[in-house]
């Protein structure tokens, strides 16, 4: 196949591109720096920027205490309400609480806790490691006595799904995968995991992190028991924004938190000794929340509320799919592979390329070439295409970047050593 591989190709499909104003919608620094992080923390909408000088002058500055009354107190639920409408579910099943980690135990825990005779957790070696070490931490709290089984990708991109399928037995208490794999981006079937799950009797959470916002997400179509999910990458709510999490409406009477805090009480403000728990969602919320983060972060998701998932989705296929055809023309020859699926069906908004240099590349990148990606180990160089900012103009200077720095060998002069964040 023959890729226009011309800069000027680039620039025609931006022209034609029809969610190319909303790039204006987010603060920008530097216009000559291409920012390929954005599944790993999302850009500043600029609307974000007046609202918490709003929260920060009049709720705190004016009202005060005031604030809780008219809008603090309901914000974890109300913004869980607009989240709710990105995954597919109807009102009352989605609640902003505390980190994606905390959320993931706090459903966990409440999932095994309701199959208390089966002893199997089904996850993958492809998923987050915060994920694990929460299961882990789930099986040490419990006495040891789940077994977690963890599969393995035969190609190192992806679990075939009837591999996931095969695990599942009448000893599984709980599956849990991230709809959207961190490394490679792989998307799981995740309402056929879900349906095959609930035939043996298994629960389900999905880890909604690298997919909300990014591809189209349909909890109550899949038939779906628990999720959660971050809201600092694609719904650009800010460095350690507050993560969601969501509970079928039919489970919320059955399930209980393992962390019982004040903001899940039935009447808070009673101060009552005894704990019971609230009705519906809000049982699954813990602490007083991070008010100001909350709010700030309702932003971002405002604005992909505003733009709509299929019109996102639409636009990330394209990106994805030509900067996949320009590593195929430019890179490929050059010894790099490639660590995304390419089918789309399998394929969130993301994409990995390796190479055994991939860390030194990415230092050269970030420090030499004024392109932003981020490196996951061993050798992944990732590159976040986020919708609304992302251009193909910027698709295009990524890889021939890319390819600079390896054909000038710029990347030789960085050391070999990691540095604490990649």
């Amino acid at each position: 196949m023959n890729i226009d591989t011309s800069r000027d190709y680039a620039c025609k499909l931006d022209e034609a591109d029809e969610l190319s104003g909303y790039r204006e919608k987010f603060f920008n620094a530097d216009p000559a720096m291409i920012y390929m992080d954005g599944n790993s923390l999302g850009k500043l909408p600029l609307r974000t920027v007046d609202r918490v000088e709003q929260i920060v002058k009049e709720e705190w500055g004016t009202q005060l205490i005031r604030s809780w009354g008219i809008n603090w107190y309901q914000a974890p639920i109300a913004v869980g309400e607009k989240i709710a409408q990105l995954v597919g579910a109807a009102p009352g099943q989605v609640a902003v609480s505390d980190s994606t980690t905390i959320n993931l135990y706090k459903l966990a825990m409440s999932a095994l806790m309701l199959r208390p005779e089966r002893k199997k957790i089904i996850t993958d070696t492809l998923n987050f490691p915060s994920d694990l070490y929460m299961l882990q931490g789930c099986s040490h709290v419990l006495g040891g006595k789940h077994q977690i089984q963890m599969l393995e990708p035969a190609d190192g991109l992806r679990i075939n799904t009837q591999v996931v399928l095969d695990a599942i037995d009448e000893d599984t208490a709980l599956v849990t995968l991230s709809h959207v794999v961190f490394k490679s981006g792989y998307m799981y079937d995740a309402k056929t995991i879900t349906e095959y799950a609930h035939q043996k009797g298994a629960l389900v959470l999905w880890d909604l992190s690298h997919a909300v916002g990014a591809v189209p997400v349909e909890l109550d179509a899949w038939g779906a028991d628990f999720a959660a999910g971050c809201t600092y990458k694609y719904l650009n709510g800010g460095p350690g924004a507050p993560a969601f999490l969501y509970v079928r409406r039919d489970l919320q009477d059955q399930a209980l938190s393992p962390i019982w805090g004040w903001f899940g009480e039935r009447a808070p403000f009673s101060f009552e000794l005894d704990y019971q728990p609230a009705q519906g969602i809000q049982r699954f919320l813990c602490g007083t929340p991070p008010v100001i983060s909350v709010l700030a972060m309702e932003q971002g998701v405002d604005l992909i509320l505003e733009v709509g998932m299929d019109r996102l989705r639409k636009k990330s296929i394209l990106l994805t799919s030509y900067m996949i055809d320009l590593f195929d023309a430019i890179l490929a020859p050059m010894g790099f592979t490639l660590g995304t699926p390419r089918e789309v069906e399998q394929r969130g908004s993301h994409v990995s390329i390796r190479h055994p240099d991939g860390y030194r590349i990415n230092r050269a990148l970030i420090e030499e070439m004024n392109v932003i990606p981020d490196f996951r180990e061993p050798d992944n160089i990732r590159l976040g295409l986020t919708p609304m900012y992302t251009s193909f103009v910027d698709v295009w200077e990524s890889i021939n970047r890319i390819q600079r720095v390896v054909t000038e060998k710029r990347h030789l002069r960085f050391p070999e050593t990691r540095q604490a964040v990649t």
